[in-house]
């Protein structure tokens, strides 16, 4: 990660220091969700109608079982203690405590958050980090964003907050949070608003502290304390503190300095529900969660406890008029010290100097200088995205279901082995986890977190590792092998890029820790053996994976059970297996270099693999061909009762991934892994229609030899139609669907006509139960996949061998170049163009040129036309690969040289 020429940087240093999760500088980060209500955790309903059961408009009312959530917010590894920004503008109904968003079924293209937010910058340890918020100076208009969203169609744009208007004259605050550490339990955090607008405006800032309630449920009867320290107790006339008290914690003080001579209010209620409003019940405590917000909003003084003591406080600083242009600033200080004069002396703004210039000089190191300025951004803000969506992730599934002890008992229905998640009891996490994104996707997946770790172990290779590893523990891995998707159905199947993450992860942080490869790599011998068990039903080699992550680019669903008798063998599910094969063989390998009991291992997984490519080149189960001659792609087939088949001809991403599954055969086995190398022989010899997944070549630098499915002049034909703008090529990657599909395609099954088009942006239709796209638009990870393995494949085809680079152009380009080429499509989706603006930012706001909206949006996927981001608009997650592309040092690849011991 560093220079050899360049000394280690305070941040580095900070990691190598605290390289495990409850390390010391590791226990506090962004680990506040931007979310808790609408998660599965949260819903105790009979239905599993997660939105429905917790909805927003009862978030400030409702004391959270599994989380908590915030705007901008702190908290330690396990969510116990919690610090964030709140915010008011003196005519909202309530204050702005977390950020909106519509529902999954209010939301006109699904789930949809209506707020502007971005992650400025993040160093792995959080010693630094910074965030900005946009606040409208009006009404927030929570109604009017319900209402015409449920309006428009699913062939229109979403209606987003700055469409309302309430942005106009950029009459709004900026509200910049910057945290830095002072030392590993000692946290400065600082509030910056300024005002954009055109004329003066008031605004209220009430950063908060609060205990996530655990003691309301019957599982843990302590309670923590926190109180208002008496002005007496601190020596000081312009600070308010609370000071918090907990059993794992220990004691904490958090204090707030005063502006202008003029100290906060301090504010202390109960972070219990208010349930003489939500259920006309009585209430368990005198003050309850919303009691700040009736204090502030409504001047209920009865809502807040009289004697400072309770578990929720905030610190109220009122601003009557700030002046357009005029930035106010209020700073807080969270420490194991009783605050006293020194607490907010020149060291404070030292430590903040201080920690910014050590993030640059981390960055420094990270970043190659071979990036322009312009790169460089995109690069550090992506790694900033990835960094803040680290968050707490909570959940007992056998206590979820069985239900707390003081709480009613759950329906029965939660019992039933059909409820959600029900053969999961198992599954026991409380942990920091990457998530997809910090408001739509509060929850981790599998195959997104595995992308993830690429782009962290660039900045924090041991956290990444540990991410891994932890999907692989017996606290969330299945007993039976099977890794855990998501909360809304862990037992979905997720592409299996584990073991290609691993791998990725293990070569980025130097070749050098075997340990982690060994550990790996035995939990995943399980996860294959799910896989090979559960999804080659005859076993045919050829694989019928379901949903795979890409549920709508089919003609019909295919996470939905088939009639009785029909099964799907699936192009994709099959080359995600031979793909798997690969990454193990590659991690057998070099872990047999050290230890020759792995030699077998790699025999193993040798062998399976051309069994894999023998299926596809030759044959399905029942002597169906997945490879179809006239057309020079792969397609689906679907096999019915009684023998008979139909291909089902829809050109899509399903086609291309069995270029992914592609490898050297190192020369050097010869002389390191004797099975292996014996296996081999033995099947050339007798078994030469196996091997013909190994192809070999002779050049003027030696021999290559190279794994595939394909051979040349498939991956010829294949590339052919990847390359065409008339069908996979956009200006910005490749796309998921065929473009030539704007005419849609339609074909008869069963009697029944099913039709398929292709969709760019967002999908048209509510097709197979969510929201997601696949019918169109570019996603990121697998083009980054694809163009992987267009590099193992120029190694082997050499520079003699070119593709026309658009199809029918006349530019020839390698393999590598061609790579390249993707990669450089993918980064051109955040750099702005000839007219100023990026492609990702589409018609939206931040296109206009505004210059207080010149901010990056990583999406969850992009226009297959324009590059506009889609989705999750604030999803770092696998979108932050960008800055694995920009980062990562290209010096051929890794398995062809024998790894060092």
């Amino acid at each position: 990660m560093t220079s050899s020429k360049d000394h280690l940087s305070a941040e580095h240093s900070r990691l190598a220091e605290s390289p495990k999760p409850g390390s010391p500088w590791r226990r506090w980060g962004p680990y506040v969700s931007s979310r808790q209500w609408g998660t599965v955790r949260e819903d105790y309903s009979a239905t599993g109608d997660a939105w429905s059961y917790l909805p927003f408009e009862q978030s400030h009312l409702r004391a959270y079982r599994w989380g908590e959530d915030g705007i901008g917010g702190v908290c330690d590894r396990y969510g116990f203690l919690n610090l964030a920004v709140a915010v008011w503008n003196g005519k909202d109904p309530i204050i702005k405590e977390r950020l909106f968003g519509l529902a999954n079924e209010q939301g006109n293209h699904g789930e949809d958050a209506k707020e502007y937010w971005w992650a400025l910058d993040s160093t792995p340890t959080h010693a630094w980090m910074q965030l900005l918020y946009r606040y409208p100076q009006g009404e927030f208009p929570y109604a009017k964003l319900r209402e015409e969203n449920a309006r428009r169609g699913k062939d229109e744009r979403e209606y987003e907050l700055a469409d309302t208007g309430i942005f106009d004259e950029d009459r709004f605050f900026d509200v910049t949070v910057s945290y830095a550490k002072a030392g590993p339990d000692d946290l400065c955090m600082i509030i910056e608003a300024t005002n954009h607008g055109p004329e003066a405006a008031p605004l209220h800032l009430l950063p908060q502290v609060w205990f996530r309630n655990t003691w309301t449920w019957g599982r843990d009867p302590r309670k923590p304390t926190l109180r208002c320290l008496d002005p007496t107790e601190l020596q000081s006339t312009n600070l308010r503190a609370v000071e918090c008290v907990h059993d794992y914690l220990g004691r904490l003080y958090v204090s707030a300095e005063g502006v202008a001579y003029r100290p906060p209010e301090v504010l202390v209620c109960e972070n219990e529900s208010n349930a003489a409003v939500l259920w006309n019940a009585e209430n368990k405590t005198a003050t309850t969660k919303d009691g700040i917000n009736a204090r502030v909003v409504h001047g209920d003084e009865s809502a807040v406890a009289s004697d400072g003591a309770g578990t929720k406080a905030a610190f109220w600083y009122s601003f009557d008029s700030v002046a357009p242009g005029e930035t106010v600033r209020v700073r807080l200080r969270m420490s194991t010290h009783v605050p006293d004069e020194t607490t907010f002396d020149t060291g404070y703004d030292a430590v903040l100097a201080d920690r910014r210039a050590e993030a640059d000089e981390f960055y420094a190191q990270v970043i190659p200088p071979r990036l322009d300025d312009e790169d460089r951004l995109i690069a550090r803000r992506a790694f900033a995205g990835l960094l803040w969506g680290k968050q707490i992730y909570r959940y007992s599934i056998e206590s979820w279901i069985g239900g707390d002890p003081d709480e009613p008992l759950p329906p029965a229905e939660r019992a039933d082995r059909h409820a959600r998640n029900a053969t999961w009891r198992h599954l026991s996490l409380a942990d920091v986890i990457s998530m997809p994104d910090d408001w739509e996707y509060p929850w981790f997946a599998a195959w997104d977190l595995a992308f993830h770790c690429v782009a962290l172990a660039h900045v924090d290779p041991d956290f990444a590792k540990e991410q891994l590893l932890l999907l692989c523990r017996e606290w969330a891995m299945h007993p039976n092998g099977q890794l855990p998707a998501y909360e809304w159905s862990f037992g979905d199947a997720n592409p299996p890029v584990h073991a290609w993450a691993a791998w990725q992860v293990y070569v980025i942080d130097g070749l050098r820790d075997r340990d982690f490869l060994i550990r790996i790599f035995t939990k995943l011998l399980l996860n294959f053996g799910w896989w090979v068990n559960r999804k080659d039903l005859d076993g045919s080699s050829v694989f019928e994976g379901g949903f795979l992550g890409m549920d709508n680019v089919g003609l019909f669903d295919r996470s939905a059970p088939l009639p009785v008798g029909f099964r799907l063998e699936q192009s994709d599910a099959t080359s995600w297996m031979a793909f798997y094969c690969l990454q193990m063989l590659k991690i057998s390998v070099a872990l047999a270099i050290e230890v020759k009991a792995w030699d077998e291992c790699a025999t193993k997984f040798l062998e399976h693999f051309l069994s894999i490519a023998q299926a596809m080149r030759r044959f399905g189960s029942n002597d169906v061909v997945l490879w179809d001659e006239e057309d020079g792609f792969f397609y689906d087939v679907l096999l019915r009762p009684d023998g008979s088949y139909q291909r089902l001809r829809v050109r899509s991403m399903v086609g291309l991934l069995p270029l992914l599954a592609v490898a050297h055969a190192p020369a050097w086995t010869a002389d390191h892994l004797p099975d292996f190398t014996a296996r081999l022989r033995w099947l050339q010899s007798r078994r030469p229609d196996l091997v013909e997944g190994l192809l070999d070549r002779d050049t003027e630098d030696g021999n290559h030899a190279l794994l595939s499915l394909m051979d040349p002049a498939r991956v010829t034909r294949v590339l052919s139609r990847m390359f065409d703008e008339d069908e996979f090529l956009s200006p910005n990657g490749i796309r998921s669907l065929s473009a030539s599909y704007r005419e849609p395609y339609a074909t008869e099954i069963d009697g029944q006509w099913m039709e398929i088009d292709y969709e760019p942006g967002e999908s048209h239709s509510g097709l197979f139960g969510g929201n997601s796209n696949w019918r169109g638009p570019i996603w990121f990870p697998v083009n980054v996949l694809l163009a992987d393995s267009l590099r193992i494949y120029a190694d082997y085809l050499g520079a003699t061998t070119t593709f026309e680079v658009p199809t029918g152009s006349g530019n020839s380009m390698t393999a590598a170049e061609a790579a390249d080429d993707i990669d450089r499509r993918l980064i051109d989706l955040f750099r702005k163009g000839p007219d100023g603006k990026r492609p990702s930012d589409g018609d939206r706001i931040e296109s206009t040129g505004a210059p207080h909206w010149d901010h990056i949006t990583f999406s969850e996927y992009f226009d297959g036309d324009t590059g506009e981001g889609l989705g999750a608009t604030h999803q770092t997650g696998w979108t932050a690969l960008v800055a694995h592309l920009l980062c990562r040092r290209r010096s051929g690849d890794p398995s062809r040289h024998p790894p060092r011991v």
